[in-house]
């Protein structure tokens, strides 16, 4: 799975002109699927997304994680993260997993999300959504979970 990681100082998700998810400061975390995913994939990304250090400690570096530091977590499921870029002028979605795959994946990820730390929000996966953030830093961080690479 792919996870594009911003610390925010605020963002939310809008559906229709609804919000149907916001925090505070915090992680907005954009969520991709590839079709080689599994559960354990998501259990992986989680475990990442919240123990990844993106906030300052008392010297200032970046080494507290979201578990640490506390704060809101913005999950928001969009594919175009696995888009295949490397030729022409038009991403390919083949690399991208099925619908069906991508759904369960991303709502396996939410409900551990929501077991393992508070406040939890989600965006609308297949929803054409607007997404707002303030980008705390600017801190944006690309991370994935695929499978262990047996060293």
């Amino acid at each position: 799975m792919i996870a594009l990681i911003q610390r925010v100082s605020g963002a939310s998700v809008s559906v229709s002109g609804r919000i149907v998810g916001e925090i505070g400061a915090g992680l907005l975390v954009m969520v991709g699927v590839v079709p080689a995913d599994d559960t354990a994939s998501a259990m992986r990304l989680l475990e990442r997304i919240l123990d990844y250090r993106v906030f300052p400690d008392a010297a200032g570096r970046m080494n507290l994680s979201l578990r640490q530091h506390g704060g809101g977590l913005l999950l928001v499921p969009q594919f175009t993260l696995a888009a295949d870029t490397r030729r022409g002028n038009r991403p390919g979605f083949a690399t991208a997993a099925p619908p069906a795959q991508a759904r369960a994946l991303f709502e396996a990820l939410l409900a551990a999300a929501v077991a393992a730390w508070r406040p939890v929000a989600s965006g609308e996966f297949g929803a054409d959504m607007q997404v707002r953030l303030t980008n705390d830093g600017p801190v944006t961080l690309w991370v994935e979970s695929g499978p262990p690479l047996g060293l």
